[in-house]
């Protein structure tokens, strides 16, 4: 966590539907960072995200993004062009099972998805491989994805906008082993490399960080101290 920071969170508490507030006592976070980040289960990640993006307001202490606050976002103008640094990976967010990959792939580009021009057809394919799914899904239903190729389609879309920082709530949550958190690690760390992205990664998978190269720290829910993780993290299922 070098440099000038993208994100600044101090002496934040918000509470939300949880026994006990989420607190962060202080966390500064560059643009450049790669972060891993344990100690936050799936609500309290949830609420981190919110924070980040100005989409709710601590309780207590502050949240600034690029030096600003977010308590000053007035206008929803405002928020939507402070949202756009963000690419945020979400198993929350919707997917249209009913329609294809390649659909879904266009949609964070353009409305016009039937018929795909050749123009966005070819950045689709293009995302597509980027991240590791294979030319004959892109026909096929989201459907019929397994639960890998669907964090894949995730990772796509919010990478598709050339989001300067990502955020990732629990990637490798609902992978089946963690071999498969290993891979998805590995597209991260490639993606974020060629794409040029920071990004913080909440969860508590071991192979999905090493193998996306995170620097790991570790909150303390009761007290909202970020310091570096321990070893011994382990897989939540």
């Amino acid at each position: 966590m070098s440099g000038t920071p993208l994100i600044e969170l101090r002496g934040v508490v918000k509470s939300y539907q949880s026994l006990r507030p989420l607190r962060i006592a202080e966390m500064a976070i560059s643009a450049g960072d790669r972060l891993a980040l344990s100690g936050l289960d799936a609500g309290a990640a949830e609420m981190f995200v919110h924070l980040v993006t100005g989409a709710s307001v601590p309780d207590e202490g502050s949240v600034k993004v690029a030096g600003r606050d977010t308590r000053d976002i007035a206008t929803d103008t405002e928020w939507l062009t402070s949202l756009d640094r963000f690419g945020i990976v979400t198993h929350r967010a919707v997917l249209l099972d009913g329609m294809s990959v390649a659909a879904n792939l266009a949609l964070p580009i353009t409305i016009a998805i039937d018929p795909l021009s050749e123009e966005i057809r070819a950045r689709v394919e293009k995302d597509a491989r980027d991240v590791g799914l294979e030319p004959a899904v892109l026909d096929t239903p989201v459907g019929g994805l397994t639960t890998e190729q669907r964090l894949r389609l995730h990772l796509s879309r919010a990478a598709a906008n050339g989001p300067e920082f990502m955020l990732l709530e629990h990637p490798a949550a609902q992978l089946e082993d963690a071999a498969a958190a290993a891979r998805a690690g590995k597209t991260l760390r490639t993606l974020s490399e060629s794409r040029g992205f920071g990004w913080l990664a909440i969860g508590e998978d071991e192979a999905f960080a090493e193998a996306a190269g995170a620097t790991r720290v570790s909150v303390t829910p009761a007290t909202g101290v970020v310091a570096a993780a321990k070893s011994g993290w382990r897989r939540w299922f």
